[in-house]
């Protein structure tokens, strides 16, 4: 239920969606627990995982048994890189020509990515379509590009108010149809292994909650932007909550979560210590057939890359 309460009412639930399938499984050892102890209190911790039922679809999934892409199949790949900085903050060289390598091996058709130098994306010479979005100019940083081997007829940014993260949109037409893909990077939470012991509890849950509330206003931004497209849409990106947030479910709506259609397993996308988070994502209409979904564990950046396949409905 926590991902669909309004955030007046239930702010401080948007918290606990980053741990729910954490909560449901210790849940699930106290139910033998105190089944061997011959206890009462196991229904209470039963109720608690057949709630979790509903929600552990989006959190492992066994393993689809038809992901196999065909040549008329068109792939689609997100990446936060991080700035070409690793999994941590450094500098060296051989990230950016690591990550270059892997996209170009990849081969995607359509590539999003958030967090890129923008002297690397002169290397994607299989993209002959870029939409590149630079949010500092004197630098020359590239948060957000779109490379696309199919043409891009549109392009543009929504420009989020009072903030360094963004979403951009391309369409992009393939053969006699075109969609919109939206790249986004929503408001980052700031959020690392330790902080609860250094920082402040009251000062840590404020700034978090003033991060999660921005989250959900540059959602509700995408959610109307895409309203009024009747392109069929894709939307994908760093979306820097889970699959059990306010966030995620507003944007998502109808649509059909790539993981959650043709992916296996956790479907970990940031490296958070040993727990296996999924925040980038990969969305389409349900007019669009999700052929596969495939997620990767190449330490390049303090994010994992995410790919999927598909074909348009005719």
């Amino acid at each position: 239920m926590a991902p669909y309460m309004t955030w007046e009412l239930f702010s401080f639930l948007s918290f606990l969606t980053l741990i729910v399938p954490y909560l449901v499984l210790i849940n699930i050892l106290f139910v033998v627990y105190w089944l061997i102890k011959k206890k009462k209190q196991f229904l209470l911790s039963f109720s608690i995982v057949l709630l979790g039922y509903f929600t552990q679809s989006t959190f492992f999934k066994t393993s689809s048994s038809n992901n196999e892409t065909e040549d008329l199949d068109i792939g689609i790949l997100t990446f936060n890189t991080h700035g070409s900085m690793g999994t941590k903050w450094s500098r060296e060289p051989v990230f950016a020509e690591d990550i270059t390598r892997f996209i170009a091996k990849e081969d995607s058709d359509i590539v999003c990515i958030q967090e890129f130098d923008y002297k690397k994306v002169k290397d994607f010479k299989r993209y002959p379509y870029k939409y590149v979005n630079y949010i500092f100019p004197n630098q020359k940083y590239v948060v957000q590009s779109i490379l696309s081997k199919y043409p891009i007829i549109e392009k543009g940014s929504l420009d989020f108010p009072d903030s360094r993260n963004n979403a951009i949109y391309a369409d992009i037409l393939i053969k006699k149809d075109t969609v919109r893909v939206y790249n986004l990077h929503l408001q980052s939470l700031r959020f690392r292994a330790g902080m609860i012991k250094r920082e402040e509890p009251q000062r840590l849950f404020k700034r978090l909650n003033g991060s999660l509330q921005k989250q959900l206003e540059q959602a509700e931004l995408v959610k109307e932007h895409g309203n009024n497209v009747d392109y069929k849409k894709i939307i994908c990106g760093d979306f820097n909550n889970t699959q059990f947030s306010n966030v995620y479910n507003s944007i998502k709506g109808e649509m059909n979560d790539s993981f959650q259609e043709k992916g296996s397993g956790f479907g970990n996308t940031y490296n958070f210590r040993f727990l296996p988070f999924r925040i980038d994502f990969i969305l389409m209409d349900k007019e669009i057939e999700i052929t596969s979904h495939k997620n990767f564990n190449i330490q390049l950046s303090d994010h994992e890359p995410v790919m999927a396949s598909f074909r348009l409905k005719e």
